[in-house]
């Protein structure tokens, strides 16, 4: 039996088994067992999306990081064209001048 893709186990509901009566359920009812089994699965599941959103918010931050550092790379290195350096050097970053 394969796990989870966290390695829990899977859960089964034993509805249609004729179990319902031995957990208090009447005839397609849910007993004792598999509102446990709901609640542990629903555990699961808000885990995992906890995990899944701490890693949205890190991925975000490094996201942010990396902007703002490419920008004020961009900024530096503007202001060092606009002081005078060799535009030779970067043809590629000025922007092509039109005849009209």
């Amino acid at each position: 039996m394969a796990g989870g893709p966290n390695g829990e186990q899977p859960l089964t509901l034993g509805m249609g088994r004729g179990d319902e009566e031995e957990d208090g359920a009447g005839e397609g009812g849910f007993g004792d067992a598999e509102y446990t089994a709901i609640n542990s699965m629903l555990d699961q599941i808000n885990s995992c999306l906890d995990h899944l959103e701490e890693k949205n918010d890190h991925l975000h931050a490094q996201l942010k990081e990396l902007l703002e550092s490419n920008r004020q790379t961009r900024l530096e290195f503007q202001q060092r064209l606009s002081e005078g350096g060799n535009e030779e050097e970067e043809p590629s970053l000025q922007s092509p001048e039109r005849d009209t």
